[in-house]
């Protein structure tokens, strides 16, 4: 069964409604309706309406794609400069382990 809610950090709700408004206010300024932006996101008017609303239930997919759209650059880096970063993390990963386990109990080290 799915909680009723979610509790969200302060910091969360303050991001997805600093984001929600940044959206909304480019998609104003560049005259689009939420049925166009919707039509080109290839989502539903009442996704892009929750995500407007700062919606934290949504697709994050779909809202990186409204930001997308819509002009809104959610990191600080250009296309080049985002491929790079991803490599770079990518080279990180594969170093590391592939999951994490808590460790069952102390570890007796004196011998």
């Amino acid at each position: 069964m799915k909680p009723e809610s979610r509790a969200y950090s302060s910091y969360s709700r303050d991001a997805l409604t600093l984001l929600a408004q940044i959206i909304r206010r480019a998609r104003i300024e560049r005259k689009l309706t939420t049925q166009e932006l919707a039509d080109r996101a290839g989502i539903s008017r009442g996704l892009v309406q929750r995500i407007e609303r700062g919606d934290p239930g949504c697709a994050i997919g779909a809202v990186f794609e409204t930001a997308a759209i819509v002009g809104v650059r959610l990191f600080d880096a250009d296309q080049p400069t985002m491929a790079a970063h991803l490599s770079a993390n990518s080279a990180t990963l594969a170093l590391l382990p592939k999951s994490v386990r808590r460790s069952r109990g102390s570890v007796k080290d004196d011998f």
